[in-house]
């Protein structure tokens, strides 16, 4: 499929459907495309008319007197099919369709016709954003494409939208703050162009430097998330997900056709791939200012300077309610203050500096923030004064903050209350790129908003710890073990049949013993040793407390009888058609001083496997008391679940003598991850409790649904794991043997050495350039890659006990997976070993394997070790030596 570049940089338009009446669709498109003063051929299409708006029209399509880039569907649903089919047949590669009918309608086949569509573009390589689109607009080549009746400004933030009204809403409120955009984009039903697409287009954009995505439901989330992680790293993308309960991810199901997915899973997915979600329209028009100047995060400790108590006590209540830190003013700061102020200010943070002060009083207070190191963030809010004039008190502020010498060391956001007396300031500070809001809360979640975005982004680029690989054979016996349970129709299976599964993975059980009825029970119960537990089975009962089915503290034979014999008869009252599969005997688990969680895996039907972690009983409600997670986990990620569910209260963080190990449960739910990775039969596990007792993770009870898996077992995964399945042995020229891996995330450190031994003159010819030291952010673009559309093979080697990367070969993929930039690294006092060789050969037969048409790389005339190792494997040489570069390039599989 054709690329987007068209679609954000077109030459011509035709506009089908185009019309005289005002109340059309048609007219309004072209009545836009004139005023914005779209330079290129605008051509209308209508059966009926000479000329629309003053322009030539053409009777059909076929009369066009040229392609144009791309087609405006001005037309009813019925109509659509017919009109791209001689679209295609004119060579059109883009398409825009407004109608937002087309999914009521069915083609003469009984098809729906969105089906329809979708088929004509995949025949002509043609492209469709929409339906239901309100069309495209890009300010910086004066193209409005739309339907709406307000354009937008020129300015460096791209919005994508899946909802035609919410676009119209943030560009009324744009026009008033002069908030300008680099493209706007309404992606409607979204039936071909999605998210991801557009993610990877616009973040190579000159003129994009922030996104803004109003999401309804994700479609293909293995795409959306590379395409994320990718933009996340180059642009900030702040996100509006709709549909946080359940009746509105059903309205939002409706409108896009999207499955219905757990809140509380895009919020995961968002946080996973570095980017910010905001919650509702108030904080959105937030976050849009926000976005609008690249203000920088410099840190927690927030200085808060007002005229007026109240609403600074609001805004510290706002900060405190969502885990915000208020800065502590030093002595030093204090005594500043004193000298500029009157005798009651407040002397403390929020500082008030009375409802009589005049712009020169908040000069000062600020000018000693700024000179002191006690915050990294300040907030200057006003109120509407008779003495300090809004307008003035701004200009004064904005010509203070401009001048100083360490204004780069702050964040700097304003609060100016009020509407028609605060107008003009907030624009004053708008225009001077210094963020201005009109309510404290509004200020306060700007600011939370950054300290959330810093911390995705440092996830994003955090070096996990290993807490080591499962064995090969431990995941085939897994494997094994659990296609014998599905081939003998165990498909529902409690703690006691899990054991053999969990042993494999080193998780702790606690010993179970099945039994029949209630005095077998009894006689269990004394072999065991009191005090035992004593449990219902039943796979039609999913809460045993439900039932009052856990006995718990049994000290006696007597006691285990009496309390089998009343969980039997308590299910034969309450569930007369349950099935009861007998009873399970525990010895009671020490629980003092423990702590016990609930972790739940669950298939998403947009995300697939997602790890659930939380304090749940019976009525555990997923989306508000779970933190969730998407496998793959490495240490970073399970550590950063963890307290983010302590954070937000899902989880009590207890001190007690036996405090939970924020290591060891780490270490759990990577282990548990790489079970979920490996064994795809498993539908839906539940671990209820985990008990936690410092170092110690007992698996207490637990249930489990598993059926039979065919197929890849990573394409189910939102984002591709570590493939195991590419690594192999290979043997140097010395008769040595190597690793030839994937990189980890974990390889950071190992990679930092290998580029230390590699000469200045070596990474010269990589890079094209005097690069230095690689820092920390490098090294994590270097080791932190996403497997879909990226590879880097490393050839390792144990050293001392120590495994030491040798070189490295990069392929990097373009979104289609048709083109791939390749690159070659080897330690500079190890060459000649056929390092080289090996890497190279190994890079090709994956890329090959994966389908890539096109191989190419570059490098100078003077690395005559890298030309001639792409003339042994078949590339063609490109010697350009009046721009000192060789290009290199190898067809690998045949080119549609």
């Amino acid at each position: 499929m054709s690329d987007l570049k068209t679609l954000l940089r077109p030459r011509s338009i035709a506009v089908i459907g185009a019309s005289i009446h005002q109340d059309r669709a048609g007219h309004i498109v072209m009545r836009n495309l004139l005023d914005g003063e779209f330079d290129g051929p605008i051509m209308p299409v209508h059966p009926h008319y000479h000329s629309i708006c003053g322009i030539l029209a053409y009777n059909d399509i076929e009369s066009l007197p040229i392609t144009p880039d791309f087609a405006i569907l001005c037309t009813p649903a019925r109509e659509n099919i017919k009109i791209l089919e001689q679209l295609g047949k004119k060579g059109v590669k883009l398409v825009i369709i407004l109608s937002s009918d087309m999914n009521l309608h069915c083609s003469g086949i009984g098809e729906p016709l969105p089906y329809e569509a979708a088929r004509i573009a995949s025949e002509y390589n043609m492209r469709i954003l929409g339906p239901n689109s309100l069309g495209i607009i890009l300010p910086w080549v004066n193209l409005n494409a739309s339907f709406s009746p307000i354009n937008a400004n020129k300015g460096n933030i791209a919005f994508i939208s899946q909802s035609a009204a919410v676009c119209t809403t943030i560009l009324d409120w744009a026009k008033e703050k002069e908030i300008g955009f680099s493209a706007f984009v309404s992606l409607g039903d979204g039936i071909d162009i999605d998210f991801s697409e557009l993610l990877d287009t616009l973040c190579i954009d000159s003129k994009t430097d922030a996104i803004l995505l109003y999401i309804d439901s994700i479609k293909d989330a293995r795409r959306f998330m590379s395409a994320a992680r990718a933009a996340a790293r180059n642009r900030r993308i702040l996100v509006v997900k709709s549909g946080r309960s359940i009746a509105g991810s059903k309205a939002a199901q409706l409108h896009t056709n999207g499955e219905i997915s757990l809140d509380a899973v895009y919020d995961s997915a968002i946080r996973r791939a570095g980017m910010l979600r905001v919650s509702n329209t108030h904080e959105l028009f937030a976050a849009v200012e926000t976005l609008a100047h690249p203000i920088p995060f410099r840190g927690h400790r927030l200085a808060i300077v007002t005229n007026g108590g109240g609403p600074a006590i609001m805004a510290v209540d706002s900060l405190m309610q969502q885990g915000g830190k208020l800065a502590q003013l030093t002595e030093p700061l204090i005594e500043t203050l004193n000298q500029k102020l009157p005798q009651n200010w407040s002397h403390s943070n929020p500082i008030d500096i009375g409802g009589d002060a005049n712009e020169q009083r908040y000069c000062d207070t600020v000018n000693a923030l700024l000179d002191s190191d006690d915050c990294d963030a300040i907030l200057i809010m006003h109120s509407p004064s008779a003495i300090s004039n809004a307008s003035r008190t701004a200009s004064k502020l904005i010509e203070l903050i401009k001048n100083h010498k360490r204004k780069s060391k702050f964040t700097i956001l304003t609060n100016w209350s009020g509407e028609t007396s605060s107008k003009e300031a907030r624009l004053s500070f708008t225009q001077a790129g210094i963020p201005t809001y009109r309510t404290p809360e509004s200020s306060v979640s700007a600011f939370l908003h950054l300290v959330e975005y810093n911390r995705n982004q440092k996830l994003l680029i955090e070096t996990p710890v290993s807490s080591g690989h499962i064995n090969k054979h431990d995941a085939q016996m897994a494997r094994e073990w659990l296609d014998d349970c599905v081939s003998h129709d165990l498909v529902e299976l409690d703690t006691h049949e899990t054991q053999a599964l969990y042993s494999c993975y080193g998780f702790k059980t606690l010993d179970t013993w099945i039994t029949e009825e209630p005095v077998e029970t009894g006689y269990i119960s004394e072999s065991i040793g009191y005090p035992v537990a004593v449990k219902l089975r039943s796979p039609d009962i999913a809460h045993k407390s439900d039932v009052q089915g856990v006995m718990l503290n049994l000290n006696t034979k007597e006691e285990v009888i009496s309390a089998a014999q009343s969980i039997i008869d308590r299910v034969s009252l309450s569930y007369p058609a349950a099935r009861i599969s007998g009873l399970s005997v525990q010895k009671m688990a020490q629980r003092a001083g423990s702590q016990e969680l609930r972790i739940k895996v669950c298939q998403d039907p947009v995300f697939g496997p997602v790890i659930l972690l939380g304090e749940g009983g019976s009525e555990w409600d997923l989306n508000n008391n779970a933190a969730v997670a998407l496998p793959p986990l490495n240490m970073a990620l399970a550590e950063n679940l963890i307290k983010y569910a302590i954070k937000e209260n899902i989880i009590q963080n207890r001190n007690s003598p036996t405090k939970m190990s924020l290591f060891d449960l780490s270490a759990f739910l990577v282990r548990l991850s790489q079970m979920i990775l490996d064994c795809p039969e498993i539908v839906e596990l539940d671990i209820h409790p985990l008990l936690i007792s410092g170092m110690d993770l007992t698996i207490i009870d637990s249930s489990m649904k598993v059926q039979h898996f065919t197929g890849d077992i990573h394409k189910r995964l939102a984002i591709r794991p570590y493939p195991n399945e590419l690594e192999e042995f290979a043997h140097l020229k010395d008769n040595s043997t190597v690793l030839l891996r994937p990189i980890l995330p974990e390889d950071e450190p190992k990679h930092a050495d290998f580029i230390s031994q590699v000469s200045h003159e070596d990474l010269y010819k990589r890079f094209f350039s005097d690069v230095g030291e690689f820092n920390h952010e490098a090294l994590a673009n270097f080791t932190q890659i996403d497997y879909d559309r990226e590879m880097a093979f490393v050839a390792t080697k144990q050293i001392e006990g120590e495994e030491v990367i040798l070189a490295v070969a990069r392929a990097l993929s373009d979104p289609n997976n048709n083109n791939t930039e390749f690159a070659v690294l080897v330690r500079s006092d190890l060459k000649g070993l056929g390092l080289g060789k090996i890497l190279m050969d190994k890079i090709i037969r994956y890329c090959r394997e994966q389908g890539i048409k096109v191989m190419t790389g570059m490098t100078m005339p003077s690395n005559q070790g890298m030309i001639g190792l792409a003339k042994h494997f078949g590339f063609n040489i490109d010697v350009q030596m009046a721009d000192g570069i060789v290009e290199m390039y190898l067809q690998l599989n045949e080119l549609a």
